[in-house]
């Protein structure tokens, strides 16, 4: 099966600084990779070049065999790319079901799109007709889940979203997660809880300094020197 998302030797620049300096990666529909790496690695930029935040300064992303280097966010919305913020972004005086529905206005969604199934699946539906702004941590970071998730993606980049979840909150991210991908949905997921990413990838790509150094499982990952050397600091945290 063809690759659905290449990226191919991205570069980003802001100013003097070099974000991203040449990473390469592919991922395939139902799979889903790791990106893990130190603070500074370029993990978040890389999300935001290939979600059209930014445009890329070299190299290409393809989608679907489709250069989509500089394309809109909305636009990209519309092709079946979606994303999670490290902080969730929902509108706060607007209803759990509203912000929902309008992010669906922003895809392409099939047809009788069930917005009412979408929040029962992420147990949401109890807060359905609530302001978003009464919602705590994790069940914002639910609910932008369920905002990305409106415009049915085809491929799906995750954000640090375990970040602040508590072990059983954790798990049922996971689970969820798993189950997008088991449905035939890529996701790229970057994260820095390793316990996170071990349940929920099938490979890891590790990067430094905007260039990626290692490809493969995440068990293979903590066996090998450099990357214990560069990330893991002489040891695998859970």
């Amino acid at each position: 099966m063809g690759a659905l998302l290449q990226v191919q030797d991205l570069v980003k620049r802001f100013g003097g600084f070099t974000a991203l300096a040449g990473v390469s990666f592919h991922l395939q529909p139902g799979e889903v990779l790791g990106l893990v790496g130190p603070n500074g690695s370029g993990k978040t930029t890389c999300i935001n070049v290939i979600s059209g935040l930014y445009a890329p300064d070299g190299g290409t992303v393809q989608y679907g065999g489709r250069s989509i280097g500089g394309e809109k966010p909305h636009s990209l919305a519309k092709a079946g790319i979606n994303r999670t913020f490290q902080s969730p972004r929902p509108f706060l005086s607007l209803t759990v079901r509203e912000n929902v529905e309008l992010a669906a206005h922003y895809g392409d969604p099939r047809p009788g799109f069930d917005v009412d199934a979408l929040l029962a699946e992420l147990e949401l539906d109890q807060y359905a007709n609530r302001p978003a702004a009464d919602l705590n941590s994790a069940q914002q970071k639910t609910l932008d889940l369920a905002r990305a998730m409106a415009t049915e993606p085809r491929l799906l980049l995750v954000d640090e979203l375990a970040a602040g979840l508590n072990p059983s909150e954790l798990n049922r991210m996971a689970d969820r997660l798993r189950a997008l991908a088991d449905g035939g949905m890529a996701l790229l997921v970057v994260e820095h809880l390793m316990g996170f990413i071990d349940k929920v990838t099938d490979r890891v790509v590790i990067m430094a300094a905007g260039k990626e150094f290692f490809g493969g499982t995440l068990a293979d990952a903590t066996k090998d020197p450099e990357v214990i050397r560069v990330f893991l600091g002489g040891g695998h945290h859970g």
